[in-house]
Order: structure tokens, then C-alpha cells, then sequence
């Protein structure tokens, strides 16, 4: 495998914060080492620099977008940390459902937004969540879940929603597998009624994402690990803009807003953490 020098380290930490907003650390030159490796041998490079002036070089930015999708982490499967999911069936859907009761003559609503959603298994866990506790009520609610990812192999295979046998076996219980999945020659796909209730779009986070509206539950986990501190303020600041004024933001669990921003209120509900806007 090819080495990366440290001026080539240097010169990769700029840039894939400026195309991704990544923060790297001194310490995780292997990173690029390891995920930039096959793309080196595909474009026959003999260094990071070559491959790194090929980029610079490409009008299309196509070269661009496949270092963007070998760095960005897709590390992810179903019912990923658990607790978000009984979090989500137990305390925060009955709460905005009981919420938007409330509205007569208005349909009942229900946005949700899966930022950095890599290949899709937590927004059909979250779809799966909904389809479970409305049962046959599921008709009578507008739902929408959206999915976005700055990746464009995510984003395709998310959309198409075919998953291998090791993929379905990472946190799926067999019958929810059998419940909610077509058998087919490469895997196991999404059933088409779960696949209509959600939809995906390219989105880089550090861009502005006002256009998608504003969401009654937004789950952005584990993604502002790898921002640096004045890009987590910006990122919170904007979901906070994205959410509805009742809505609510679940985090990683081994994140916090604590010293970040001062515009959420943590809620807790058993052992899980959640936020609301302040004041709302």
C-alpha cells in the first residue's frame, strides 16, 4: 500500500475539509491511506499527489465525488444503538401524535429527517418504527421521511434499498426480516410499502439545507463527530432552524449539545436523551 507523506497529509486534510467538512486529526493519516487506496490503484497513481492533481484537474469533479465516497464514513446497520428506536416508538411519535390530534381539520403529519443517512438502514428502521406502532391508522397520516447524504453511491443504494445477508443480519431481527423484506437473487430488498414512505437527496451539510422544509424529528447521529467545534455549532444552529418550534433532535449516544449550542433543552426518557428548542 502506498504511504502518504506529510505534506501530502497536510495538503488532504485542507481539502477534504473544504469538499466534505471532515476534520481530520495529526493522527489519521492511515485513514486516507486505507480508503483512498483503491481508488489510488484505479487511477494507476503512483502517489497521493497524483491522485490528488487528477482531482484538481477534473472539470467534472467525478474524481472528486469518489474520494468524497471513499472517505465519508457508511459504517452503519439496523436498529443501530437500539435505544433511538424505542425512543422514538415509546415516548416521541405517541407525544407529536398526540400533539398534532390537537389541530382540527388539518391532516396529521409527520416529517422526519435522517441526516448523513450512508446506505439507508436507519431511515427504514425508522419507517419500520412508524409502520409498526400505526398499524392499520398508518393511512391516516401524511408521512414523509427523507434520508440525505453528501454521498452519491449512498444515496443510490439507499434509493434502491437492496441489502447482502451480512447487512440484514447486523441488528434485524429474522422476523422484522421477513416482514419487511423481498428475497431476491443478490439479497434481501425493501418492501415497496416501506419504500414509499421515505425518499433520499444529496445533501452536503455544510450547505444550506433550508430548502427542505422543516421536520418534526430530525436524528443526526454520530455525524458532528468529525466536525470541528465551530462547524458543530453551525450544523446545530441550522437544524435548530430546520425544526418544527415542538419538534425533536436525537443525537449519538455518546454525544452531547453541552457547550455547543444553548438553543436546545435536553429531555430525558428512560435512559435515552433527546432535545427540544428552548423556550418551546
Amino acid at each position: 500500500m502506498i504511504k502518504i507523506t506529510p505534506q501530502e497529509y497536510q495538503t488532504y486534510c485542507k481539502y477534504i475539509y473544504d469538499i466534505c467538512g471532515i476534520t481530520l486529526t495529526p493522527k489519521q493519516a492511515y485513514l486516507i491511506e486505507t480508503r483512498l487506496a483503491q481508488l489510488i490503484k484505479k487511477m494507476d497513481c503512483s502517489s497521493f499527489s497524483e491522485l490528488y492533481n487528477k482531482s484538481k484537474a477534473d472539470r467534472l469533479k467525478k474524481l472528486e465525488q469518489e474520494i468524497i465516497d471513499a472517505i465519508t464514513t457508511n459504517e452503519t446497520y439496523f436498529y443501530r444503538d437500539k435505544s433511538p428506536f424505542d425512543l422514538l416508538q415509546h415516548k416521541i411519535l405517541p407525544d407529536l401524535i398526540d400533539k398534532r390530534a390537537n389541530r382540527p381539520g388539518l391532516p396529521t403529519t409527520i416529517k422526519i429527517w435522517s441526516a448523513a443517512c450512508s446506505f439507508g438502514q436507519e431511515v427504514y428502521t425508522i419507517a419500520i418504527t412508524l409502520k409498526e406502532l400505526l398499524g392499520k391508522d398508518i393511512s391516516n397520516y401524511r408521512i414523509s421521511i427523507v434520508g440525505t447524504d453528501i454521498s452519491d453511491e449512498a444515496i443510490a443504494r439507499s434509493s434502491y434499498g437492496l441489502y447482502n445477508q451480512f447487512e440484514v443480519e447486523r441488528g434485524l431481527p429474522p422476523n422484522k426480516l421477513r416482514l419487511y423484506f423481498d428475497q431476491v437473487d443478490k439479497g434481501w430488498r425493501i418492501k415497496d410499502e416501506l419504500r414509499s414512505m421515505v425518499s433520499f437527496r444529496k445533501l452536503n451539510l455544510f450547505q444550506s439545507f433550508a430548502a427542505l422544509g422543516r421536520f418534526d424529528i430530525i436524528f443526526c447521529r454520530n455525524v458532528a463527530i468529525y466536525f470541528s467545534p465551530p462547524d458543530k455549532v453551525k450544523l446545530y444552529e441550522k437544524i435548530g432552524g430546520a425544526m418544527a418550534p415542538d419538534g425533536y433532535l436525537v443525537i449519538g449516544a455518546q454525544e452531547s449539545l453541552t457547550g455547543i449550542t444553548d438553543i436546545f433543552a435536553p429531555q430525558r426518557y428512560m435512559r435515552s436523551i433527546f432535545y427540544g428548542l428552548k423556550g418551546k
